[in-house]
């Protein structure tokens, strides 16, 4: 490949990045895809239906991305989830901020765009918030704060911290092949949970599960494969273009609403480039707009009251410093982190689920003591 080839390919990977991120926010806004509503069901009424179509979502991307690996398309250690310094206590306590914080703000980051394609201008005022706290927890107070005491606990492994890759370092067999047969038996595992429960019944089980897993899936293929340049031809090293940091990647919405705020202010400074991430952010919000709109359920929504404010704003600053703490957000650790079967991936989620649960009954008690 020559420099002059360059350009292209990066575009290719960032219109990529928008249509799938507008694939993401289009189901998600048709079959109502919702992580802390998945939990909130569960814990308010015992409903299942939003779970399940998270787990199907889960199982299609161990499923696809696995499937790429056997395939010798991707690595995981490319990603950065996969990496051999694991970080549990940030993935720990990252997950649990960021879980808190999205019940507090009615939603994840991903929630949070397809609410702005849906109308909501809480979610705007989320939506810049979250992107401030999370700048200042990647390169601000924040992150001096993270480096100094979370990211100061690493247990550094012999393999990338991909299961697939632990299990290889022991001699079990290759990487290649054990990637596949790992995501296989885990997934087969959530989707008998899945297909054991009414819910399955439902299409949107399905639809909304699947259609969100493919869209993780593909984000892997852009950057990993479609983007992926053996030795660029200036600095004669391996990259993946169109990515934030050189690293294949695929949909996740806490750093990149950061880097997006970043790029609109900075407009004008030429370092400041659009990335996958970038992309699709606002994909999100087109493809989410875009279904509203067409199925006339687009309406404008404000802030009830001053609580429902302060509840939001500190939502968002949660969610801000937890999701860049704990490497990922509901979709970035909970979908595209798990699909490489990363140890921090899974600590991440189950700290996401507690913290949101926790929330949760906070909530229930407040409204007691109030009633």
């Amino acid at each position: 490949m020559t420099e002059a080839d360059l350009p292209a390919l990066v575009q290719g990977v960032l219109w990529a990045g928008l249509v799938l991120g507008a694939v993401f926010g289009a189901v998600a806004q048709r079959t109502h895809f919702c992580t802390m509503g998945a939990v909130a069901d569960i814990v308010n009424m015992g409903d299942w239906s939003r779970m399940s179509m998270w787990l199907v979502a889960i199982a299609t991307g161990m499923l696809g991305f696995n499937a790429l690996v056997g395939a010798g398309l991707l690595q995981a250690r490319h990603s950065i989830y996969a990496a051999p310094n694991w970080l549990p206590l940030s993935n720990a306590a990252g997950g649990l901020l960021f879980g808190f914080g999205m019940v507090l703000a009615s939603g994840c980051g991903s929630k949070t765009l397809v609410r702005i394609g849906g109308g909501s201008l809480k979610a705007v005022v989320v939506f810049a918030v979250l992107a401030i706290s999370a700048y200042a927890t990647l390169r601000g107070l924040f992150a001096v704060w993270r480096v100094a005491t979370v990211d100061a606990v690493t247990v550094p492994l012999p393999a990338g911290q991909d299961l697939p890759s632990l299990l290889a370092h022991a001699g079990l067999g290759s990487t290649r092949a054990l990637a596949p047969a790992a995501a296989v038996l885990l997934a087969l595992g959530l989707l008998a949970f899945v297909v054991s429960r009414p819910e399955a019944r439902r299409t949107d089980t399905w639809v909304g599960g699947v259609g969100v897993g493919l869209a993780v899936v593909g984000g892997w293929w852009v950057t990993g494969h479609l983007g992926h340049v053996a030795e660029h031809p200036v600095t004669l090293e391996e990259t993946f273009v169109g990515t934030q940091g050189g690293r294949m990647e695929s949909l996740t919405f806490v750093a990149p609403m950061a880097y997006t705020v970043d790029w609109f202010i900075l407009f004008s400074d030429r370092s400041k480039v659009l990335t996958f991430g970038i992309a699709s952010t606002v994909g999100v919000v087109l493809g989410s707009a875009a279904v509203a709109l067409a199925t006339k359920t687009f309406r404008w929504e404000g802030f009830a009251s001053t609580e429902d404010t302060a509840n939001h704003l500190v939502g968002a600053v949660l969610m801000g410093i937890g999701g860049v703490t704990a490497l990922g957000c509901t979709v970035g650790q909970g979908l595209t982190g798990l699909s490489t079967l990363a140890l921090g991936s899974f600590v991440a989620f189950g700290g996401i689920v507690a913290g949101a649960v926790a929330a949760l009954r906070y909530q229930m008690w407040r409204l007691e003591r109030a009633g």
